[in-house]
């Protein structure tokens, strides 16, 4: 259907080609960007600005300057020749993708976002009334929307186990305290990771065995995953893992993946495959009646990554932009990036912990298990203030507004408070370095004293 050079007219290299990176080389004169082996030059990849310095990435990242070059390239194209994908299924640009995931081609749906792939996740789970969700108290309204729909409208039991909060837990209590949650009726575990109210990072594969043993189906909001950690998909042993490709992974907004379990492969997963019913997909090989079925081997019995991506006219600019965002991770390397992101997270916990003391933390720190690029913490001089959200409005504001800093705060629910908490978090990424953690510990901690 004349895709131009989205997926290169002749079909002989595909996405590769059209969006190589002849300008992101790891070493040599000409290159722009110089030794990107050398931290110092990531920033250099990005047209962020640096006033106000931007420290907040767990809610939105900034796309490179050849990702954001390559969406406005494509977005003219596809107005001047009015292209279109109506009923495409992006085989190649998934398959350039996955390998960098750690997943295969049908185990892969590009996503329009996290709330995308949750919603698909729950919609097309076989789940009727009396059987239960395991899930906890610190989801995102992006999954306990979904939730909800599926206790008002079928019937299914939700059940969250309460999060602690802090520096005392170890990866092996998160799964104690959901082992202890099962019941007969559980048919779903399902949580965050990392917590997106706290930073903490829950340990995804200890649950993910957790849940085979119990023989549950396990699913993943991973919103922080792509583009922050180097997780392989396929051996967390999950059955699916929804994420954004607009946080940590600097791709255009509107993108997401989506990681379904399409395959029995022992060594990761031996439970058969749950059955799932792919509730939004233009597909002509979706059976005439009757859920797909699905494979009990090795061998995938379709595709359901092209099922779920034959979708109606979806957006060329921003798959082009996902898929040259990722391309540039993978060139990087993401070993390298988890590093260097969760090194500059773990310099701010600690200069939290000098400070304010340990007991600020809302993150994780002594387990590194459970450490992401997350970092949620109490500023305040007066501890109890935490409860205050309209103070803690009122610090992000001033950290903006007199420090030239942005962070935001978030909602957690901690065990005995009398009120949810509203402590600050503060995401590190590619275009930080030590000086803006040191700048930031300064600037927050003159800042709460003001306040006291």
């Amino acid at each position: 259907m004349g895709r131009r050079s989205l997926l290169a007219a002749a079909g002989a290299t595909g996405l590769a080609a059209a969006v190589g990176l002849p300008g992101v080389a790891f070493a040599g004169p000409d290159n722009e960007h110089g030794d990107l082996h050398n931290p110092d030059n990531w920033r250099r990849l990005f047209v962020l600005d640096r006033d106000p310095l931007f420290m907040n990435v767990g809610t939105v990242g900034s796309p490179p300057r050849d990702v954001l070059e390559a969406e406005i390239a494509e977005l003219r194209l596809v107005a001047e020749q009015a292209l279109s994908n109506y009923h495409g299924t992006f085989d190649d640009v998934r398959g350039q993708i996955a390998p960098g995931l750690g997943c295969d081609t049908d185990e892969l749906f590009l996503s329009g976002n996290t709330t995308d792939g949750i919603g698909t996740v729950l919609a097309g789970l076989d789940l009727v009334a009396g059987d239960e969700i395991l899930t906890t108290n610190h989801e995102h309204p992006a999954v306990n929307t979904p939730l909800a729909v599926l206790r008002n409208r079928r019937g299914v039991t939700i059940t969250q186990v309460p999060m602690p909060v802090g520096n005392q837990q170890h990866a092996e209590d998160y799964v104690a305290l959901f082992e202890k949650a099962i019941t007969p009726k559980t048919r779903v575990l399902l949580f965050s990771a990392p917590d997106f109210r706290t930073g903490t990072m829950l340990p995804i594969r200890m649950l993910a065995e957790l849940a085979q043993r119990h023989g549950l189906i396990s699913v993943v909001d991973g919103a922080h995953v792509p583009g922050l950690f180097a997780y392989e998909y396929r051996t967390l042993g999950v059955d699916f893992l929804a994420g954004s490709g607009g946080k940590w992974q600097c791709g255009p907004a509107r993108t997401g993946v989506l990681y379904l379990r399409n395959k029995v492969l022992p060594q990761y997963n031996p439970n058969p495959l749950p059955a799932f019913w792919p509730t939004i997909s233009s597909s002509m090989t979706y059976p005439a009646a009757g859920e797909p079925a699905r494979t009990a081997t090795n061998v995938p019995t379709y595709d359901i990554g092209a099922l779920l991506q034959d979708q109606g006219n979806p957006s060329l600019a921003q798959i082009t932009g996902l898929a040259k965002a990722c391309a540039m991770w993978d060139q990087i390397g993401r070993q390298r990036i988890q590093d260097y992101s969760i090194g500059l997270a773990t310099r701010l916990k600690h200069g939290i912990a000098e400070r304010w003391g340990i007991g600020s933390l809302y993150s994780a720190l002594d387990d590194s298990r459970l450490l992401s690029a997350l970092t949620a913490f109490n500023p305040f001089a007066n501890p109890t203030d935490v409860l205050d959200p309209t103070k803690a409005a009122a610090f992000v504001t001033r950290l903006h507004d007199e420090y030239h800093i942005t962070i935001r705060t978030t909602i957690a629910p901690v065990v005995g408070a009398p009120a949810p908490h509203n402590p600050m978090r503060v995401s590190t990424h590619l275009f930080h370095n030590t000086h803006d953690v040191d700048r930031f510990l300064d600037s927050a901690w003159r800042l709460s004293r003001e306040m006291a």
